[in-house]
């Protein structure tokens, strides 16, 4: 059983969709969807230093066009079944495109005011996370809560990303938990907590004017880790899920609970597969970087959902 996970926001590095580009369809398609969100994937994916393409209303658009050109290329060249989709944040989009339970430019406008929206909540927040690398889960928790810090991304394998504010960021740094370690995150705000709550209701606005399907395959929801089918209440939980913490470590229990044999991390792949082989070991991972390796992959995909 064959599981394709979309990774989230700090998974992207300077010209990482160039290689991709050199696939006439998926060029088309990048230069289309910039078209129609007003923004320039190509050079975004191409050309761009890291700095700009760590820009939350850039790297969320960029992130969902790099799965959704991958997704595509592997479906035009390779016949297969797909078991379950699951997104990281913002890959939840990625999943849902697909997934076909948005067509590929309501998920790309839908990314595109969804990054442009948390930008614009997180100015003059003075915000931000860190990474809680070790610990006791509990122990970390309950420590965050102390700090009035939340515990935003609980991504398993003992990481947790605590968001809040710069203060209290400072004050974790200088007395982390119990048996870890606190890595500070180049990131804009508190994102996936009350500081976003701003941008809540403008997504809600445009998801209710886009088409929404039932998928015929399980995604999983990071509000919870949920399998659901029903295509409306996956977006409504998209939408809330910007101002509320990410379970990515409910997803990785759902997908063992599931059954499923065989993960494949779409690109910029590294980041969940990391997280799957050392919560999930008995879960084989693929981590689709490139073009280059597409025989590898088909090779992954007839082991787990070739058909």
């Amino acid at each position: 059983m064959l599981a394709i996970v979309a990774p989230g926001q700090g998974s992207q590095v300077p010209g990482f969709l160039l290689p991709w580009l050199e696939n006439s369809q998926s060029s088309s398609l990048i230069d289309h969807w910039s078209s129609i969100i007003n923004l320039d994937l190509r050079a975004l994916g191409t050309t761009a230093e890291a700095d700009e393409i760590r820009e939350t209303s850039n790297a969320q658009p960029l992130l969902v066009a790099a799965g959704l050109i991958a997704f595509a290329r592997l479906r035009s060249e390779f016949n297969f079944e797909v078991s379950a989709f699951a997104g990281h944040s913002v890959g939840e989009i990625t999943a849902l495109g697909a997934a076909n339970v948005l067509d590929f430019e309501s998920a790309m406008k839908l990314v595109r005011v969804r990054g442009s929206e948390m930008s614009q909540a997180a100015l003059g927040s003075n915000t931000g996370m860190a990474a809680v690398l070790g610990g006791d889960r509990e122990v970390v928790v309950a420590h965050l809560s102390s700090l009035d810090l939340t515990a935003a991304n609980e991504n398993g394998a003992g990481q947790i990303v605590a968001a809040g504010s710069a203060t209290q960021l400072a004050l974790l740094g200088e007395n982390p938990p119990a048996g870890s370690r606190v890595r500070p995150l180049a990131v804009s705000g508190a994102f996936h907590t009350s500081v976003m709550a701003a941008a809540v209701p403008v997504l809600r606005e445009l998801a209710s004017q886009l088409e929404v399907h039932d998928s015929s395959v399980p995604i999983l929801s990071n509000k919870d880790g949920a399998s659901l089918n029903n295509g409306e209440e996956l977006l409504t939980r998209i939408v809330g899920q910007i101002a509320g913490p990410v379970r990515w470590d409910l997803c990785m229990d759902r997908l063992s609970a599931l059954g499923i044999t065989g993960v494949l991390e779409l690109p910029p792949a590294g980041t969940l597969v990391g997280l799957i082989k050392r919560a999930a070991p008995d879960i084989e991972t693929f981590a689709l970087k490139s073009p280059d390796d597409l025989t590898s992959a088909q090779e992954f995909i007839a082991r787990h959902g070739g058909n």
